[in-house]
């Protein structure tokens, strides 16, 4: 089981977006690898730290994690903070460490060369109730930018191959050393030098790729899943963006979802209420019977355990909550509308609510309770 965000930060729940940054911080500079050199589980603690500040140094992740946890950002497709690498990390948040280790923050030397990162691509995916609920593997066309095979590139000669350019400003205060992005190269530490045809300016070509995308049952709608490296290119030797998946569920012809559980609507005639029936309704698993009891009124709720969302957790599933509405027919024929007349004032046919039976306004509350 993988540790908690908040207590490899060692922060609370509370946290401020501040005091987070400060305590990964912290954590970075004292399991930095250039403090730590050879040390491998000084390194695993870097990436855990890098991979927690991830998630919760970024508001919709964090709300996400708290509520689902690890599996909001798992999927068996690199989804979320796990399978960081250095490269990751130094490209991501270089900038929290300030100029601690010598300012040329994107390697493992301090003053190497900064690695870049291509940009992310982002696409809709659409499921259906019953998807969301079993888990689906869904295969996407992706339109990704990427390096040619042709192309060439040589050391920046403006920025050295750091990708960054320093300078020194006289001021009041003293010399100070500031350090910028690179625009001969952009960061990259590398020109290109043989640009194939159909490439643009960075050695890239339009690819389409058939992206194939496992998605845990459980999700939610607006939901943000994370394919590592399925992005751009980045230009030379970078790394690869990320491929944002943004969950879409589409509306269901009789079922409705609130956290785990589902509601659906039942409507029954007054002879099924009023005599008992057997009925079988649609669930996301398959057709179920189930037993209406002679005399059910209207508003009476019947749970089905188990047949609602499983949790995306792992914790069990949810309920298929069945809401019976008694039909009143609005047209009758003369018979029967004098034998409705005849039981008009029978004993049989006024009201008597029981002491135990709950108001709508009772149910409703227990629904949000």
């Amino acid at each position: 089981m993988k540790d908690d965000y908040y207590e490899i930060l060692g922060v609370s729940k509370s946290a401020s977006a501040s005091e987070i940054k400060k305590a990964y911080r912290k954590k970075a500079l004292q399991y930095h690898p250039d403090k730590n050199p050879g040390d491998a589980n000084a390194e695993q603690q870097f990436k855990k730290a890098a991979e927690a500040y991830e998630i919760l140094s970024d508001q919709q992740k964090r709300q996400q994690y708290d509520q689902f946890g690890h599996a909001a950002f798992e999927g068996g497709q690199g989804f979320g903070g796990g399978g960081m690498n250095m490269d990751d990390i130094f490209s991501q948040f270089g900038d929290i460490f300030g100029s601690a280790f010598g300012g040329g923050f994107g390697g493992f030397g301090g003053g190497g060369r900064r690695t870049t990162k291509g940009k992310n691509l982002r696409v809709r995916v659409k499921l259906t109730l019953e998807e969301l609920v079993l888990g689906v593997e869904k295969k996407i066309k992706v339109k990704r930018k990427v390096q040619a095979p042709e192309a060439r590139f040589s050391t920046c000669g403006t920025c050295g191959g750091s990708g960054q350019v320093m300078r020194v400003t006289n001021t009041v205060l003293g010399r100070m050393q500031t350090a910028s992005t690179c625009s001969a190269c952009g960061g990259s530490g590398q020109s290109l030098v043989n640009r194939p045809s159909g490439a643009d300016a960075n050695g890239h070509i339009a690819k389409e790729e058939l992206v194939s995308v496992n998605i845990p049952a459980g999700v939610e709608d607006g939901m943000q899943l994370k394919m590592s490296g399925k992005g751009n290119d980045a230009p030379g030797n970078g790394i690869s963006g990320d491929l944002i998946i943004l969950i879409q569920v589409e509306s269901h012809k009789s079922l409705s979802r609130e956290g785990d559980n589902l509601h659906m609507d039942l409507y029954v005639s007054l002879p099924e209420a009023i005599l008992g029936a057997s009925k079988e309704i649609d669930t996301v698993q398959g057709p179920v019977r189930i037993r209406l009891e002679a005399g059910i009124q209207s508003g009476k709720i019947l749970r089905l355990k188990g047949k609602g969302i499983p949790s995306l957790n792992g914790y069990g599933k949810g309920d298929l909550l069945v809401h019976v509405n008694v039909w009143t027919p609005q047209h009758l024929s003369k018979e029967q509308m004098q034998f409705f007349e005849s039981v008009r004032n029978d004993e049989h046919f006024v009201p008597e609510p029981k002491k135990g039976d709950k108001s709508f306004f009772d149910r409703v509350k227990d629904m949000f309770s």
